[in-house]
C-alpha cells in the first residue's frame, strides 16, 4: 500500500502535533513535514513533493491563501476555524481543492485526505452550504446548472482524465481545473468528482454515456 504523504501547515505547534497524532493512526497516511507559515509551506512542498497539503488560512509571515497561489499543481486542502464567505471564496479562487473546518473528526479528515489525493473536491457541509448560498444571493446570482466551462471539465472527468490532463486539454492551469470542479460540485450539491459527473448527467447538464453531446 502506497502511503499518502501529507504536509501540515499551521502556525500553532499544538495543532500540528494533534494533527500528526490523528493521522499517524491511519496506515495509509504519512506526515511528510510541518510548516509554521505560508512561505515555509511553499518551500517545504517544493522539496518534499507531498500528495496533499493541509493548510491553515491565517498565519504570521504569509497567509494560507497566498501560499495556495504559489502551490499550483499541488493538492491543497484548507483546514481552518474560519468559515466566512470571504475566506472561503478567497481560498477557492486561489485553487484550493477543498475546505474543511477544525472541528472535523479524525475519520472524516482521513477520508477527506484520501479523496483529495484521488483528485476529488472535499468540502465541509457548512462550507458547501455557504458557497451555494453566496451563489444564490450574491450580486450576480449564478444558476445551479454548471457553466459551459464547468461542464467541459466534468465531461473530461467522465472520460477518466486527471486534473493535469484536463488542464492540458483545455489549455488552462491545474489550479483552474480544481476551481471549476469545486464550483460545479457546489452548484450540484455534491462533494466529489464522480458524484458531480453522476449528478450532472441526472440533471441534464451532461449527456448520458452513449448519447450525443
Amino acid at each position: 500500500m502506497t502511503a499518502i504523504h501529507v504536509l501540515l501547515a499551521d502556525d500553532h505547534p499544538v495543532v500540528r502535533e494533534g494533527l500528526r497524532g490523528m493521522l499517524t493512526a491511519e496506515p495509509d497516511i504519512e506526515v511528510a513535514g510541518e510548516a509554521a507559515s505560508g512561505p515555509e509551506a511553499v518551500a517545504l512542498a517544493g522539496r518534499l513533493r507531498p500528495d496533499v497539503v493541509l493548510m491553515d488560512l491565517r498565519m504570521p509571515g504569509g497567509d494560507g491563501v497566498e501560499a495556495i497561489r504559489h502551490l499550483a499543481g499541488t493538492t491543497v486542502v484548507v483546514l481552518t476555524t474560519y468559515d466566512s464567505d470571504a475566506d472561503i471564496l478567497r481560498a477557492v479562487e486561489a485553487g484550493a481543492a477543498g475546505y474543511l473546518l477544525k472541528d472535523t473528526s479524525r475519520s472524516v479528515l482521513a477520508e477527506s485526505i484520501r479523496a483529495a489525493a484521488r483528485g476529488e473536491t472535499v468540502l465541509a457541509p457548512t462550507v458547501a452550504g455557504r458557497l451555494l448560498g453566496r451563489m444564490r444571493t450574491g450580486p450576480a446570482p449564478r444558476p445551479e446548472r454548471p457553466s459551459t466551462r464547468e461542464s467541459e471539465v466534468l465531461a473530461l472527468v467522465a472520460k477518466g482524465l486527471t486534473n493535469a490532463e484536463i488542464g492540458r486539454s483545455l489549455y488552462i492551469s491545474e489550479a483552474t481545473v480544481k476551481t471549476h470542479l469545486l464550483r460545479a460540485c457546489v452548484k450540484l450539491g455534491v462533494s466529489g468528482r464522480t458524484a458531480a459527473v453522476t449528478k450532472a448527467i441526472e440533471t441534464g447538464a451532461l449527456p448520458a454515456p452513449g448519447e450525443a453531446s
